[in-house]
Order: structure tokens, then sequence, then C-alpha cells
């Protein structure tokens, strides 16, 4: 029986799934019986190294055996090594860490504590973002009215149309309490911000007392070409949320704050069960030196280079996005051209966009793999 059928007789089915069922992984390939499917999608931007790498399972297996699972309750040593290593991965003003379960999770904290340490109740957000399904980080996502669910959002939100530096001055007041922006929107089809735009949202919050919050819950851990989108940009968030990377393929997420935003909480303030578990941490650990050890970043530049200069080829008329997080803006359809490179065992993502395919792939790519692409690019019709 296909997995899918098996899926179907107990959990809900609200997801629409591929046309494969992998099994296994190595490198960046996905094993499906005989087929080896090249990953550039890295389920959601999250296979960070790939699959099967051995430092990941080494240091897994070493800290399952040493202590599976402990909670906050308690101090522990690899907590702190992962904290102080995010910590010195983040902007030069981000020096504190709240870790947590995920990307919805460390969106739902950074837009409580804006709310909190304001006190304020309007929360401004950019058209056509995501940040996730939870009730406060669901009320900043453009579109979720189709999803929602809950009966009232947790504060009042507008949406400051995307790259319009005047309406940032119309949209964010001395009653907003936070901006929250992906610098590079994923889910819309991986669209980089003008920089004025960001620039001009930063200046606000600064004017106003907002706090900025960037989402780089796609965006960060090195999938930019830099630890995070906000080097390139050169703006200073108060938060940075982080997740899918974070812990190459483990469910963590974390909330990084500047020192003044730290020191606005206390005890009890927040809380999470799982979140900084031994696992996880050892994990964040791990993938950060790895990432920097291996130069991964200036992979990601050069990998993507490399696909700008090629196109346009075939189907895609051109690239948009900032190093592994980008959209192959497509001349039909976007829908067809995936479906078309999976039939040749490529993977790809979709976007909100219909003329965007979304390439999240492992860092750990190779040139051979952007040539794997481009070549069979070059076979498909462009219109």
């Amino acid at each position: 029986m296909h997995a899918k059928d098996m899926e179907a007789r107990h959990l809900l089915q609200v997801y629409g799934q591929l046309a494969i069922e992998p099994d296994a992984g190595d490198g960046v390939y996905l094993l499906d019986g005989d087929r080896r499917i090249l990953d550039l999608y890295g389920g959601h931007a999250v296979a960070a190294l790939g699959y099967g790498h051995p430092e990941l399972l080494d240091v897994l297996q070493s800290q399952a055996g040493r202590l599976f699972f402990q909670s906050n309750a308690v101090a522990m040593q690899v907590r702190a090594r992962a904290a102080d290593a995010l910590a010195e991965f983040a902007p030069r003003n981000l020096e504190r860490v709240f870790f947590v379960n995920s990307g919805a999770e460390a969106n739902e904290n950074a837009l409580r504590l804006a709310c909190r340490l304001t006190g304020r109740q309007h929360i401004a957000a950019i058209e056509h973002g995501f940040h996730g399904r939870t009730a406060a980080a669901g009320a900043a996502t453009w579109g979720a009215s189709r999803w929602y669910g809950f009966p009232r959002k947790p504060f009042d939100v507008d949406f400051i149309p995307r790259d319009n530096v005047a309406a940032v001055g119309d949209l964010v007041s001395g009653d907003t309490a936070a901006v929250i922006v992906e610098l590079v929107q994923g889910v819309a089809g991986a669209v980089d911000l003008d920089t004025d735009f960001v620039q001009a949202i930063a200046a606000a919050c600064e004017a106003h007392g907002a706090l900025l919050i960037v989402d780089e819950v796609q965006s960060g851990i090195g999938r930019c070409g830099q630890a995070f989108a906000a080097d390139i940009y050169g703006v200073q968030p108060d938060m940075i949320t982080a997740a899918k990377s974070l812990g190459a393929g483990f469910p963590c997420g974390a909330v990084l704050t500047t020192a003044d935003v730290a020191s606005a909480t206390g005890k009890g303030d927040l809380g999470t069960t799982f979140g900084g578990g031994p696992l996880a941490c050892a994990l964040i650990e791990k993938v950060i030196e790895v990432i920097r050890r291996d130069d991964l970043m200036k992979n990601v530049r050069e990998l993507h280079a490399r696909l700008a200069a090629a196109l346009p080829l075939g189907p895609v008329e051109r690239l948009q996005g900032i190093g592994f997080l980008a959209g192959l803006r497509c001349t039909r359809p976007a829908a067809e051209v995936q479906r078309e490179l999976l039939e040749q065992d490529i993977l790809t993502g979709s976007s909100a966009d219909p003329a965007v395919i979304r390439l999240l792939p492992p860092l750990t790519l190779g040139t051979e793999h952007i040539d794997q692409l481009l070549e069979i690019l070059a076979a498909l019709p462009a219109n």
C-alpha cells in the first residue's frame, strides 16, 4: 500500500502532496525506491546540511546517550553552548536568546514581547508576508483570513504595501508596538524587499519607539549567503526569529533579542516545555559550527550567482530572492514546470505566486547540482 493511502486512514487530509514517497536521504538527494531525487526544496528550507550528515548523526547519538531530555527547570551546559553559538552568529546587537520549538512559536513570542514591553495594541506587517498559523503569527500573516479560525485577533494589525516607502509613514505610528517583516518573503515566492523600504521601516520604528522584528525563519542561518538577511540590509532589529535550518531537520526555533528587550523580562514571563531541550541544542551548536567551518555561506553566494548568470533558460525568465532562498520566475505556470522537473528527478517548491518556483536547497549543494538543474531547464519548453 502507498504511504499516501496509509496516511489517509487516520491523518487529517489538509496537505497537498507531491507524487513521491521518499524513505531515505543521502546528501542532497532523497531516495524513493530506485529514484535519486535532487532535493532543491529541503523540506521547506529545513535540511540545511542535507541528509545523513555524519557529524549531525554523531552529535545526536552522543547527546541522546548522555541525556535525552530535561526541561528549562534545570541549567545545562549544552543549552548554554547553543545560546553562545547563536548569539555569536547573530547581528552584534542581539545578545540574548530564548529557545522555542518552531518558527511560528518564535514569532508568537516576539509579537507578545513587543505588545507587553510597549503597552501598545497595534502591529504593522507587510503585504504578502507569512509568519505562521498560531494566533498572533497568523494575525500578522497576509491573507490569513481564509484559514485563521480564531474569533478575534489579539491586536490591531495593518499591512504595509510591499516596497511602498510612503505607506510606512502612514501605517507606523506612536500606537505601533512592532513592525514584523520578512526581508526575503519566502512563501510569497522568494521576494527580496527593496533596501530603501526596509531602511524606512527601521527609521520609523526608531522614531516612534516601535520594535523591529525581523522574521528570519526561512532567510536565516546562512541561507541568504550571510548569517542573517539583516546583515545584508544593514538594519539592527530589536528581535530576530529563527527556526527551520537552525536544527537542520530537528524541530527548534529561537527568539534573539537586544539586551534592552531582555532586561524588561523576568522569571515567568516566557515559557516552553521542549524549547531548549538537549537534543535540539546539541544540533544547533553543531549546525552553526559546520556552516562557519565549511564556508557554506560563500558556497551559497557563489552558486546563486552561477544560477543567475545562466538565466533566462527554458521556461525560466529570471531568478529572484537572495542566496538559497530563491525563486525561479517562469514564462508558463510554475506548477507545470515543477511537475516536469520532478519527472526528471529534481524536487522544487511551489509558492503563493503561480509564476514562481521556490528553491530552498541544502547549503551543501554543489556546482554539479546547479548544472544538473540548468541542463534539464534548457530542455524544457519556454511556452
